[in-house]
């Protein structure tokens, strides 16, 4: 999975927005305001996402790629290289769990909308 794969399957996620509120060479995706996965553009190799924080330190263990988050809090964020070992499907539920868990922390009105959204 290169940048802009990653980029695609984050867009495709309902309600999700991309911006540059750190500047112009980190883009972040969010769902209802809230961040739910971090790049930085100039590196294009790796990410952040949040993660439950077991299962953070399990896929810690497992796999090279994951590293505790870098400049984030690394109990609940893990960075992922996406030039290693992991296959694309592993990339994608890293994405998915961390959208998952942001999603699901939204207020229950909000978490409606995103839902009604086409």
């Amino acid at each position: 999975m290169n940048i802009e794969e990653l980029r695609d399957y984050c867009l495709q996620k309902r309600g999700v927005t991309e911006g540059f509120p750190f500047g112009e060479d980190t883009l972040v995706f969010k769902v209802g305001g809230k961040i739910f996965l971090l790049t930085g553009l100039e590196n294009g190799n790796r990410f952040n996402v949040k993660c439950d924080p077991e299962l953070a330190v399990e896929l810690r263990e497992r796999h090279n790629e994951v590293k505790p988050g870098y400049h984030m809090n690394k109990v609940h964020w893990n960075t992922v290289y996406m030039d290693g070992a992991l296959t694309a499907k592993q990339l994608c539920q890293m994405v998915d769990h961390s959208y998952d868990l942001i999603f699901k922390s939204l207020p229950k009105q909000s978490q409606a909308e995103i839902l009604a959204l086409a």
